[in-house]
């Protein structure tokens, strides 16, 4: 088909090289530069200048680029449609999570729907929220899941639910009594906590510098499952997601540290280009993500 075409045509431009478009199609290098020779053969016109590091689009070029963007979308678009029709879900869709979202709550709500739309070819990449935001903004994913406070009024932020946060500690801490705690009793311990950019630390942050304590020593990783790991095994104390650390509060791996008049949450959003309109495997997704979180 011509959008088959189109499709090489657009992903060559993009990347500005053929190597990677090849990579990116599953094709081969030389199937990707016959779409490319067979197009300007039909126009009768040169639309790319190649060179060995880089490809130019001629004028020619940079005419068809825009327009075959917008038949491929308006080609994309009339396939949901009438996939609809049959009441069936299909095409691709890809999305970035945090750390907390994509290793504790996603899977659970992907299990359902991959059972309900078996035809959507699904793509998660997980990270922490900075990078998810990044990503989402320069259009690599349909949509992001993010932690905590969003500074982005170039997207779309629905939160769709609340995350409550939890001091802990190994049961052998010298806090874990099981009581509360005033905030001045955790002045001077050591802290396990997420890499700048996570969304858990900069509630680790927040709290340790409105409540002016002094930490004796802090131990960074990048991942909420190494952090717990590190806290199981005394190593110091974390502020995690409820979601993260349940299970070794049931278990008796970890003790919670209740701190006296304080209770932290935070929201979890859902982040959107508000310029692309959303297709029907994003728009089922997120009615499969807001029945599951109720």
């Amino acid at each position: 088909m011509i959008t088959d075409t189109l499709k090489v045509f657009v992903t060559v431009a993009e990347q500005r090289n053929f190597s990677q478009a090849a990579k990116l199609l599953n094709l081969s290098q030389p199937g990707v530069s016959l779409h490319i020779r067979n197009l300007e053969n039909e126009f009768g016109t040169k639309l790319m200048h190649r060179s060995p590091k880089l490809v130019k689009l001629t004028e020619a070029g940079e005419i068809l680029f825009g327009k075959a963007q917008q038949i491929l979308a308006m080609y994309d678009e009339a396939k949901q449609d009438i996939y609809m029709l049959r009441d069936e879900v299909t095409g691709s869709l890809s999305m970035g999570a945090s750390f907390t979202i994509g290793e504790y709550i996603l899977p659970r709500v992907l299990a359902e729907y991959a059972q309900q739309y078996p035809l959507v070819d699904v793509q998660v990449h997980i990270s922490n929220s900075d990078n998810i935001l990044q990503d989402v903004r320069a259009g690599r994913f349909h949509i992001g899941l993010v932690e905590g406070k969003v500074d982005a009024k170039d997207l779309q932020v629905t939160p769709f639910m609340k995350d409550e946060m939890v001091l802990v500690a190994s049961p052998d801490h010298l806090l874990a009594s099981g009581k509360s705690v005033d905030v001045s009793q955790l002045q001077g311990h050591v802290w396990v906590m997420r890499e700048t950019g996570s969304g858990t630390r900069a509630y680790s942050d927040r709290l340790i510098q409105d409540s002016g304590l002094s930490v004796k020593r802090s131990f960074v990783f990048n991942s909420s499952q190494s952090v717990k790991e590190a806290v199981t095994w005394g190593l110091g104390i974390a502020l995690l997601s409820r979601w993260v650390v349940c299970k070794e509060l049931e278990s008796g791996e970890l003790c919670e540290i209740p701190i006296r008049g304080m209770k932290i949450s935070r929201d979890l959003s859902l982040l959107q280009s508000k310029d692309e309109p959303a297709v029907m495997a994003v728009l089922k997704f997120i009615q499969t993500l807001n029945q599951n979180v109720q």
